[in-house]
């Protein structure tokens, strides 16, 4: 009986490890997911990993969320040319696996105002920064804050997993 509560002690405490490791980025932050926010220059300082959320709040008939099927989709706006359409206002997409996601309102002419979101998930753990915005340098230097930050990011939440274990191992066996 006692080996059956230990096991579901630590079951626990893994996916609570888990749970703690992942982020939710609420898309263009306070102003959230307008014509009016800077998508471009909010996504660049974003440091984006697998397991992360992007939830997109945003006043519903007025705006809406599609993924685009590819990076000429999102360059041209080709709304058309969709993966999936959301449309509650607080929308809630999970990057599950690393690689570039491309995103754009649905309405009519906001995608070309720049309502549009070209988001990277690194693989977790990767202390690479995330290259978010809508253009890139092809010189391949980072700004030394944005290295900085990421950096800060992974010793930040290896700390908290490491921590995290150890208090449930001591739990378990105490």
């Amino acid at each position: 009986m006692m080996e059956c509560c230990i096991y579901r002690a630590l079951v626990v405490c893994i996916a609570f490890v888990v749970s703690a490791s992942a982020t939710q980025h609420t898309v263009g932050g306070s102003q959230g997911w307008d014509v009016s926010t800077d998508l471009s220059s909010w996504a660049s300082a974003q440091k984006i990993e697998v397991g992360d959320q992007l939830v997109f709040k945003y006043t519903t008939g007025l705006h809406s969320v599609v993924e685009l099927a590819s990076e000429s989709a999102y360059k041209n706006c080709d709304v058309g040319s969709v993966l999936d359409s959301k449309n509650s206002g607080n929308d809630v997409v999970k990057l599950n696996k690393a690689g570039t996601r491309y995103f754009a309102c649905g309405t009519p002419g906001h995608c070309q105002q720049g309502m549009k979101l070209k988001i990277t998930a690194a693989a977790s753990g990767s202390s690479q920064a995330s290259p978010a915005s809508s253009t890139s340098s092809s010189s391949g230097s980072t700004t030394p804050g944005a290295s900085a930050s990421a950096a800060a990011g992974v010793s930040h939440v290896t700390a908290l997993l490491v921590t995290t274990m150890v208090v449930c191992v001591l739990v378990v066996y105490y």
